[in-house]
């Protein structure tokens, strides 16, 4: 399994054909306290850069963004339930949803964990 991250703060494993997405530590801490999150539904297609989901915070709300092509097939339903949990565990329970990888070239624009950690490094 192989994590990418860009420049919105989400991240991407991929795992075979199968991406996991979610927002990373530095987002969540950004927004503070989340308490409301909307994931999309299994089916949905998506481009990079589609607003994919919605995360409020006692803050701001906030889009993320699809980090590649792909359609959906699962959103995180319990985090409607339990958006807490986005802040405890962002970049493990929390994800947002799965879905296909429809062009892997594109992970080529994002970054490694590395790259990631020094990019925020220049917020």
């Amino acid at each position: 399994m192989t994590t990418y991250y860009s420049k919105d703060h989400e991240w991407i494993s991929v795992e075979g054909g199968t991406a996991t997405v979610g927002i990373t530590s530095y987002a969540q801490q950004q927004l503070g306290d989340v308490v409301y999150v909307e994931t999309p539904e299994a089916g949905k297609s998506l481009s990079q850069g589609d607003e994919a989901a919605v995360v409020e915070s006692v803050k701001a709300a906030s889009e993320v963004y699809a980090p590649i092509d792909g359609e959906v097939t699962e959103g995180n339903e319990a985090l409607a339930d339990e958006p807490a949990k986005v802040n405890e565990d962002p970049e493990g329970a929390a994800w947002f949803w799965k879905m296909t990888v429809a062009d892997e070239g594109q992970l080529a624009d994002l970054m490694d964990e590395a790259a990631y950690k020094a990019y925020v490094d220049t917020l």
